[in-house]
């Protein structure tokens, strides 16, 4: 299916690395020249040259701090005048879960604040800066990463960031609707990314049982019994950029392989 995305341009945060580097390589793969964003330059160079001698896509880093308004600022406007706009965001720097502090333990400063600084203010930092483009060009995409922990207890701070992440998206949906833009979000559950091999050998070691009995508990946990790949979380993201998924916006889809027992509808 040809998704008509070649010759977009998209700027993707957390690209670097794990599901945003995924999603990097999906949507070059379609044609679109790519801006990857991150904190760590280095980091950033080589994954732009890896993903550039995988498709004929344009593909470059940008350092970017997404809790920095400045930085942001600066990101969209080097990625405009790279490629000329920007038609496509996707949102998916975001510090990991970490700690499940009670109520007790919970710290303002070191757990809840700089989670909603970086994935809740820093989507709509991202969104504030390259809407303006999008508007020019009456047409864009945002596609929001967010997490199943949204629908489930278990981690105050990882579900209030990402319900918030879901709301922001309906919001952002309704205004942005009638500029041509759609806005939609994704929450994955767990997801194999490149570190997920150490993570595995690591948790091997403490249970004192091997890598494969590990995965194949994780597979366990959702409907389809294997552990959804950031490639098919990227498949799903590339669908959601392009001009044939017109009818979807204001959503927020799971993308857990099934993972949970609620019914959501």
């Amino acid at each position: 299916m040809d998704l008509k995305l070649k010759e977009k341009s998209a700027v993707v945060t957390g690209g670097s690395r794990g599901i945003g580097k995924a999603i990097a390589i999906s949507l070059a793969r379609e044609g679109v020249n790519v801006v990857l964003a991150a904190r760590d330059q280095a980091r950033l160079e080589v994954s732009a040259a890896e993903i550039g001698k995988l498709t004929t896509s344009k593909v470059i880093g940008i350092q970017c701090e997404t809790t920095n308004e400045e930085s942001v600022a600066d990101l969209m406007e080097k990625a405009a005048q790279e490629f000329g706009s920007i038609d496509i965001l996707v949102n998916n720097a975001a510090q990991p879960g970490g700690p499940r502090p009670k109520l007790e333990q919970l710290s303002w400063t070191d757990h809840l604040l700089p989670q909603i600084d970086t994935k809740v203010m820093g989507y709509l930092r991202c969104a504030q800066y390259a809407v303006p483009y999008m508007k020019n060009n009456g047409w864009g995409r945002i596609i929001n990463i967010s997490g199943l922990q949204a629908r489930r207890s278990g981690s105050i701070v990882g579900s209030v960031r990402n319900v918030a992440v879901s709301a922001l998206t309906k919001n952002l949906a309704d205004e942005l609707g009638p500029e041509g833009i759609n806005v939609n979000c994704i929450h994955p559950g767990f997801t194999r990314t490149e570190a997920t091999r150490n993570s595995f050998e690591e948790q091997a070691k403490l249970a004192g049982s091997s890598v494969k009995e590990i995965e194949e508990s994780m597979a366990q946990q959702n409907s389809i019994h294997q552990i959804v790949d950031a490639a098919d979380i990227a498949v799903l993201v590339s669908f959601l950029a392009s001009p044939l998924a017109i009818a979807i916006t204001g959503e927020t889809i799971a993308a857990g392989g099934g993972a949970g027992n609620g019914i959501f509808y």
